[in-house]
């Protein structure tokens, strides 16, 4: 775990975003609880989320995409020196544009980890949804937006749009009559997502 947290240590001191501490903890309790297999990630950054959730599941493959080459660099190195690297298979490109090209190979995972581009999550999560195993889980992160999103409050035009778009989101995952969701309070509100079993 010292690899982990040097890894936070630097990512903190040079502003790059990763998952808050209660966050990094609730996911990876939730990963060492059900033992996923076969994950999916977008938003790689550093490597420090996939790096997590590999330590939570000894047997577990992470397919990972990220867009800033700088960063899947880096992540390259996190993963190698924190001995998960043969478990990785990383993918540097635009997220919306690669899940499509997964999903067109049929490909299929038990959880997916949606950490990227908060303005793009409506438009993300159906074509995710469509790659979860039976019972699979869509975990997203940062759907609460520092508390805003849940208030009535106007942040002013700077926020409003993205504050918008994460509302229509939460309100599209929590009035579907085909998911279950739960929205956990923790770090920046975190969205766990299931497909409802077809009777």
């Amino acid at each position: 775990m010292n690899d982990l947290q040097q890894l936070e240590k630097f990512a903190r001191k040079n502003n790059i975003p990763v998952l808050l501490d209660d966050s990094a903890k609730f996911l990876a309790d939730f990963v060492k609880k059900h033992q996923f297999q076969n994950i999916l990630e977008i938003g790689t950054a550093i490597g420090y989320s996939g790096t997590i959730m590999l330590l939570s599941s000894k047997n577990a493959h992470l397919t990972t995409i990220e867009k800033n080459e700088e960063s899947f660099n880096k992540a390259i190195t996190t993963f190698e020196d924190c001995e998960v690297g043969e478990r990785v298979t990383q993918i540097l490109g635009d997220g919306f544009e690669e899940i499509n090209k997964l999903n067109e190979q049929n490909k299929k995972y038990d959880l997916i980890f949606l950490d990227g581009p908060k303005g793009q999550y409506l438009y993300y999560y159906p074509v995710l949804l469509q790659m979860l195993t039976d019972g699979g889980c869509l975990l997203v992160d940062n759907v609460l937006f520092h508390g805003m999103v849940r208030t009535n409050i106007d942040y002013g035009h700077k926020k409003r749009a993205m504050i918008t778009k994460l509302r229509k989101f939460l309100n599209e995952i929590e009035t579907r009559k085909d998911l279950n969701t739960t929205i956990h309070e923790v770090g920046d509100g975190i969205a766990e997502i299931y497909k409802k079993c077809k009777q």
